[in-house]
């Protein structure tokens, strides 16, 4: 095994043949010569103990059988056994919601179809803010996140002082909002690279008005998640992962958007790259073939679901997920919440029929 790890054998009197193993989520697991053992760079085990006890040889269907194989199953990329459901709060995005509804009846909805959460958008109003604040305590129907909805308008990443302003002051609504309902995030997405913006403007800009918005998300209790979007920025989870870790701040962590980096990325290896950065989820699919693009139902596009259960339960992500699909009634709301559902069970399929 690597010098970089500390191996202490361990045979338990109920397991006198079997390996107790402790390793990291993202670790990597490997067979070789009749053991299981842990291969890490130095740097990255520091501080972290590894306790290997050499087994029998196996195949890898009978180490999979075993209660050691199940337990490294998420490290082999494959879904946990029993495709146990994924401890993740099921939410709905307000504008998937029927917009002739009440306040009330759109929350009221939104349990009725299965979902436990929901995620609002910024409210400057305080007579609508204190009202969706009641309708989520009547209903139990947790407001989770904020979707800020200024920062496409106003980027942060913009030249002029002026738009950079109403972009904070947009922010410090979110966050207040959040405050308010007891969410504990607010979305941002944190600048555009665009003619008048390079990718090096929008980075340095960026980061230097998030940097100004830490010590209200500290004192408020709240998390800004910057996402990943069509924005011609942060294209790679590495320079994602990086561009959180930049801030060396537990306000700042990611929005990650399952179907916004399928044209030029697979989710599931962002998912293991971001890891624990992750606080919040979007779920969509996304169709491309023949030509044609398209956003389009859970189960109908061209993600490979199975391969997204697996990395989330790899990370061992806890959280909440927003679906951001079409909108529609109740019959509609109701079959992609079960959609949703079998996504979080590990089902083959997806889509009903």
């Amino acid at each position: 095994t690597s010098t970089a790890l500390t191996r202490t054998d361990v045979r338990p009197n109920a397991m006198p043949s079997h390996t107790v193993l402790y390793v990291r989520r993202d670790a990597a697991l490997h067979r070789h010569s009749g053991m299981v053992y842990c291969r890490a760079n130095k740097r990255a085990c520091e501080g972290i103990r590894i306790k290997v006890v050499e087994i029998p040889a196996m195949t890898r269907r009978t180490l999979l059988a075993t209660s050691l194989g199940a337990a490294a199953a998420a490290a082999l990329n494959a879904a946990p056994a029993d495709n146990t459901r994924l401890p993740i709060k099921k939410a709905v995005g307000w504008g998937m919601l029927p917009p002739d509804l009440s306040e009330l009846d759109k929350f009221k909805l939104t349990k009725d179809c299965g979902f436990q959460e929901m995620e609002c958008q910024t409210t400057p109003d305080r007579a609508k803010a204190e009202e969706l604040l009641a309708a989520s305590r009547e209903t139990g129907i947790r407001i989770h996140s904020v979707m800020n909805m200024d920062h496409w308008k106003y980027p942060l990443s913009s030249s002029d002082h002026s738009v950079v302003d109403k972009s904070i002051a947009g922010m410090e609504t979110s966050l207040h909002n959040a405050k308010l309902w007891g969410a504990d995030t607010v979305l941002l997405v944190p600048g555009v690279v665009n003619p008048e913006t390079s990718y090096e403007q929008c980075y340095e800009r960026s980061r230097a008005n998030i940097f100004k918005l830490i010590p209200l998300a500290k004192q408020l209790g709240v998390v800004i998640a910057v996402e990943e979007v069509w924005n011609k920025f942060l294209v790679s989870p590495v320079d994602y992962a990086r561009y959180i870790d930049s801030f060396g701040s537990p306000q700042i962590k990611a929005y990650f958007d399952v179907g916004n980096v399928v044209l030029y990325g697979y989710p599931q290896q962002w998912i293991r790259t971001l890891g624990p950065r992750i606080a919040k989820l979007h779920i969509k699919d996304f169709y491309f073939r023949k030509g044609e693009t398209k956003w389009v139902n859970l189960g109908e596009g061209d993600i490979k679901w199975n391969a997204i259960y697996s990395a989330l339960a790899d990370v061992g992500y806890r959280g909440s997920a927003t679906l951001e699909v079409a909108g529609g009634g109740a019959d509609y709301l109701k079959d992609v919440s079960a959609r949703f559902e079998r996504i979080l069970s590990g089902g083959e399929q997806v889509a009903a029929g």
